[in-house]
């Protein structure tokens, strides 16, 4: 009894303080409807549909139950408590486990414990190899038989150290690695894997993911890692979403988690080359023969040779689940030299350690940060991106608890770091022991880096450790670095030097002293030994440049690729004459290290001067008429001048001024760039092609202007039946209006209404089903919310839409609008500029004809009721954003029939604060009278839309929840009063 009574205290003390908690956190939200929500309902209340609290907002609420309970509740908490009961529950728990685990003597019985194992300085280990094991590794050709030789020779040295749920991590030797693997490997034999079939791996950041890899290069297949699920009971939309992939791989296997018993019942029909959905638990955990000397799993034994050099160890794939998936051939002599390289290039050393939270499927996560471990042999401490992500401060205590040297991480994580931890989360932190920060997999950002280095120079940081790289999947990973211990090294070049000639001229010219400021690059450092790299005319692909020329970087060396599996006219794209990689990125060569200046972008060649496309775009573009970010200059042939033609073409908003906007246009490119324009193509709205991002799409502008096409819209087929149809049903409509009853006439509209919509979007999943342009099927997408519209007599009056002509000078907005009906998608759609991307429903991907309008349009789209995804969504919107790509997102999350703003999610307003952009409110009004909640039929209506004013973050503000909180109740109101709706 007095066991039972102790454990019902305890259980009322936590709903006490989970209440309590939960309500303070609802008041500092001013969450109102959830107040009395909680009240009502008490620990039974919904977290997000009850309370509003979405997943930043749980995220928040666990980390304060996690400090007033005293525990450190597991990551997984957030995507799965639907409840306040369930994080009680969960609070309870994990107090239960952490008692019994301080108590208990018994040691950690599976293989590979931490206890079994010496420790130095951390959890590093003394090397336990025999004198001639190493200079075997040495001589080995694959990355198969460097596994095998560690597993076998030294099997009980700690590989890696696994940070999972609890804050002390699961230690795997080589030898676990091994044996694991090696019933892996007799599993898919078992099942009828042949030598040189490739698996696919849908895996999070797991043992499971370490054993499986290496048991397809034990039974001789070729392992594809993809973007995996961030929660299991989701695991059939990804997989869905990967199909692509899977088809280009021909797949015979897929391993994933326990969950996807039906998942090949969903992908087979898609995949008809896949065999079996596997459970990645089962293969491992089955029953394997000891990896002895005298009872050893030989690869592909029944052959007469095991793997070789030339073989594929693996597919990178470079692209996702839509357009054409690029698989990036690499054998196993493509990795070993590329690790070697890296190995060279950071000094790697036998006591060093390397610690990592970057994904698997990502070559820099696993070449850099697992192979590159695996052939040295020194030990690797590795979390989860969810787990740095929820607290980046994990990381930085990870590198200091196992005396990290080696960490490689992406600019943004840096960032992350400066803007997101604590002084108080690292108190007593020493980062000292870190030797080779590196810096790579998207563009290094100088103020980034001196950020960084200023910051945790308190905790043993040293500014010399930064160390910015460049690779690409086409080369295995590393292809530059600069000297260990040399820091990071800015050019600041003459900005006009090098937009007119493509020369990287110096200059100690201060930002902003006698013109515009100079432009900033950070240093690669030199190519790393065994890779080559020049710069060559990106016209001719042939003549190689020299100091300080821009042009095309290509490469060659033993670790490039030999091209894309499956996929022959990528791979001829790919290289050039004498195997040279083209890498698609500019840059620059000094004192022969590499500095890159941005991917290859359509330069003008005019009588022997180079014209960069923006700079006229953007002279264009200041004049008063034009449409900002709708301006295109190119190149044209002219045989008469035997050069080419600068034309430009520009959207304009009144055709009427054109002669006065084509003189001022003339005469400002004129003095801005020394030449007018040849031809200067002045269209109206929605000419110029552009990505679903938003990106002009320049190409494709010069091929529609010499063909003639450029400015003219010609409807496809179905298009121009639908507006015949809906010329003669729209009077009809009105006629019986007038004649009839009220309620007959808006029943015969909203069956219409519906009947045009449903032609409409038919016809929409027509067109972007016969197209692999994404930036089509998003014009696609535009077009027919406008035919929409304009089919069911739907007016849409914009008002503050003037203040859109100030985004491209002030880069990206988060468009936040509020949500009363479906209507709002559509008039949303219709009247923001071409290229924004919008935030849907993840549920949209299942519905019938819109789900692959959103798919093939490149619309982001994610689960409501997955927080463990909205992780990742949130990486997508600062992605976007990072690219300069507006984003729209309905802070409301859903909509109901009763008039009135409800509360708002937290996601759009700490995006804004990440990205320090601006929010722009929409408000919407007249949507919800036209299709209410929980109808079918549509009544005729008008709709207004009104942009603004801006709401934008505050980069003084120290502490950024309130900040969010701020910005989130200032647009509120603002669409509140613009919407005519009372706030909820």
């Amino acid at each position: 009894m007095g066991a039972t009574k102790i454990q019902l205290d305890r259980q009322s003390v936590v709903e006490s303080q989970a209440l309590g908690t939960v309500r303070q956190l609802l008041k500092e939200l001013d969450g109102s409807r959830g107040l009395e929500e909680l009240a009502a309902r008490g620990p039974r209340a919904h977290l997000e549909r009850e309370l509003g609290l979405g997943s930043l907002e749980r995220v928040e609420l666990m980390l304060r139950l996690g400090n007033t309970c005293g525990v450190r509740l597991p990551d997984h908490v957030v995507a799965e408590a639907d409840t306040i009961q369930d994080l009680i529950d969960a609070i309870l728990k994990q107090s239960q486990e952490e008692a019994s685990a301080g108590s208990s003597p018994a040691a950690d019985t599976r293989a590979g414990s931490a206890a079994s194992i010496a420790p130095v300085h951390g959890d590093a280990v003394q090397p336990l190899t025999h004198p001639d094991l190493e200079e075997e590794i040495r001589k080995a050709e694959t990355l198969t038989e460097i596994i095998r030789l560690r597993g076998r020779g030294e099997p009980g040295r700690a590989h890696i150290f696994l940070y999972e749920e609890r804050d002390e991590p699961r230690a795997i030797t080589f030898g676990e690695l091994y044996e694991r693997a090696t019933s892996v490997a007799n599993q898919l034999r078992s099942r009828g894997l042949e030598p040189g079939q490739t698996v696919a791996i849908m895996l999070p950041t797991c043992a499971e993911f370490f054993f499986t890899f290496v048991g397809i290069l034990l039974a001789g297949g070729i392992p594809v890692p993809i973007y995996p699920p961030f929660r299991a009971d989701r695991i059939a939309e990804y997989a869905a979403r990967q199909s692509a992939i899977l088809q280009n791989a021909e797949a015979r296997f897929l391993v994933t988690w326990r969950q996807a018993e039906n998942l090949a019942r969903i992908l087979q029909p898609r995949v008809p080359t896949l065999r079996e959905v596997l459970n990645a638990q089962n293969l491992a955990n089955e029953s394997a023969p000891a990896a002895t000397p005298t009872n050893e799993w030989r690869p592909v034994e029944h052959l007469s040779h095991c793997a070789k050099s030339d073989d594929i160890a693996f597919l990178q794939y470079t692209s996702g689940s839509t357009g054409s998936p690029k698989g990036v051939i690499l054998t196993h002599a493509n990795l070993l030299a590329n690790i070697q390289a890296i190995v060279g290039g950071i000094h790697i050393q036998p006591d060093d350690c390397a610690v990592s939270w970057l994904p698997l499927y990502h070559d820099m996560g696993l070449i850099g940060a697992w192979f590159v471990p695996t052939v040295t042999g020194i030990p690797l401490a590795v979390m989860s991106p969810l787990a740095f992500l929820s607290r980046p401060e994990r990381w930085l205590r990870a590198i200091d608890k196992h005396r990290g040297t080696i960490s490689p991480a992406p600019n943004f994580a840096y960032e992350l770091c400066v803007r997101k931890v604590a002084d108080k989360d690292i108190e007593g932190l020493d980062l000292s022991s870190w030797r080779a920060a590196t810096n790579g997999a998207e563009p290094v950002v100088a103020a980034t880096l001196e950020r960084f280095a200023t910051r945790f120079a308190a905790y043993g940081f040293r500014r010399e450790a930064l160390m910015p790289v460049y690779g690409l999947a086409e080369a295995c990973l590393g292809v530059s670095a600069p000297p260990l211990g040399s820091g990071y090294k800015v050019d600041r070049i003459e900005r006009a030097a090098l937009e007119s000639d493509g020369r990287a001229v110096p200059t100690n010219t201060a930002a902003g002293a006698n013109g515009p400021a100079p432009l900033e690059f950070v240093s690669a450092g030199k190519p790393m030994p065994g890779v080559e790299v020049r710069i060559v005319d990106r016209q001719s692909n042939k003549r190689v440049l020299g100091e300080r020329e821009e042009g095309l970087l290509e490469l060659r060396g033993p670790s490039a690729t030999s091209g894309y599996y499956r996929n022959p006219e990528a791979t001829r794209e790919l290289f050039h004459e004498d195997g040279w990689l083209d890498s698609g990125d500019l840059a620059y060569l000094a004192d022969g290290e590499i500095y890159i200046t941005g991917r290859a972008k359509d330069v003008i060649i005019k009588g022997g001067r180079n014209i960069y496309p923006h700079e006229v775009e953007d002279v264009a573009g200041r004049i008063a008429g034009v449409r900002r970010g709708c301006v295109v200059a190119f190149g044209a042939p002219d045989e008469s001048s035997g050069t080419e033609k600068l034309i430009l073409a520009a959207e304009v908003r009144d055709l009427a001024e054109a002669k006065r906007i084509e003189g001022e246009i003339a005469q400002a490119v004129s003095e801005a760039m020394g030449l007018p324009p040849d031809v200067i193509a002045l269209l109206p709205s929605q000419s110029i092609p552009k990505t679903s991002s938003g990106k002009l799409r320049r190409s494709e502008t010069r091929r529609l202007y010499l063909q003639g096409e450029l400015g003219k819209k010609q409807a496809a087929a179905w298009m121009q039946i639908a507006r015949l149809a809906t010329r003669s049903a729209v009077p009809w409509a009105v006629t019986r209006m007038k004649s009839g009853t009220k309620r007959f006439v808006e029943g015969v509209y909203g069956a219409y209404a519906l009947a045009s919509f449903g032609v409409i979007v038919a016809g929409l999943w027509t067109a972007v089903s016969l197209t692999s342009s994404r930036e089509r099927a998003a014009r696609i997408a535009r077009s027919g919310a406008r035919l929409i519209l304009f089919a069911a007599a739907i007016p849409v009056d914009v008002e503050g839409g003037d203040l859109l002509g100030s985004i491209a000078r002030t880069g990206p907005w988060i468009f936040a609008p509020n949500h009363a009906s479906y209507v709002d998608i559509f008039v949303t759609l219709a009247s923001l500029p071409p290229g924004v991307r919008f935030v849907a429903k993840g549920e949209a991907l299942g519905m019938p004809l819109i789900g692959k309008i959103i798919e093939r349009s490149g619309q982001l789209a994610f689960n409501r009721s997955d927080p463990h995804a909205r992780v990742r969504q949130a990486e997508e919107v600062e992605e976007a954003l990072g690219r300069g790509e507006s984003v729209v997102i309905f802070p409301e999350g859903t909509f109901t029939s009763t008039n009135g703003i409800r509360p708002f999610q937290l996601g759009a307003f700490k995006a804004a604060v990440d990205a320090q952009r601006p929010v722009c409110p929409l408000a919407i009004r007249g949507a919800r009278q036209i299709l209410r909640d929980k109808t079918t039929l549509p009544r005729p209506g008008r709709v207004s839309i009104t942009f603004g004013p801006l709401v934008t973050p505050d980069p003084a503000k120290g502490d950024e929840w309130p900040e969010i909180v701020r910005l989130r109740d200032a647009t509120r109101e603002i669409i509140a009063r613009g919407s005519g709706e009372p706030l909820l």
